[in-house]
């Protein structure tokens, strides 16, 4: 861990089925916290699709850059990844929920209301299709 960025892990439970996504938090550390670029935003980085061997560890390098440069940001492995519980699906559907899952997490627990989605590949897509289903809030 450099002293220039934090990093923190979590469990998300996910309210869909409970599986526990295990998530991680990277800020920016006392060395670059006066160039904080707005405390009330965050990057949620989604990695590729799990059956393909996508998993957060393919984001690190990102998310520690983003920290390094004065943002918020969470990685997460999805169901059946790394310390996550459950099962990936064929679908893509449960994968979602988990992004939701993610994305509730950071704004209810971290009070960061702004948050800016970004995925790899797969990830890409599962954050369209949740940020295009129609729905003004995060998750109801």
């Amino acid at each position: 861990m450099s002293s220039e960025f934090t990093l923190e892990s979590f469990t998300v439970e996910s309210s869909y089925d409970g599986v526990k996504l295990h998530t991680r938090l990277f800020k920016p550390g006392p060395g670059v916290i006066d160039d904080v670029k707005d405390k009330n935003f965050a990057i949620v980085l989604v990695h590729p699709y799990s059956v393909l061997g996508g998993s957060q560890g393919l984001l690190k390098g990102i998310a520690s850059s983003l920290a390094l440069h004065g943002y918020t940001a969470v990685t997460f492995d999805m169901r059946g990844v790394g310390k996550s519980t459950g099962r990936p699906s064929l679908t893509g559907f449960s994968e979602i929920k988990d992004v939701v899952a993610v994305s509730n997490w950071v704004s209810h627990s971290l009070s960061l209301h702004k948050i800016l989605l970004i995925g790899s590949s797969a990830g890409r897509l599962l954050s369209f299709i949740h940020l295009t289903s129609g729905s003004d809030q995060i998750c109801n």
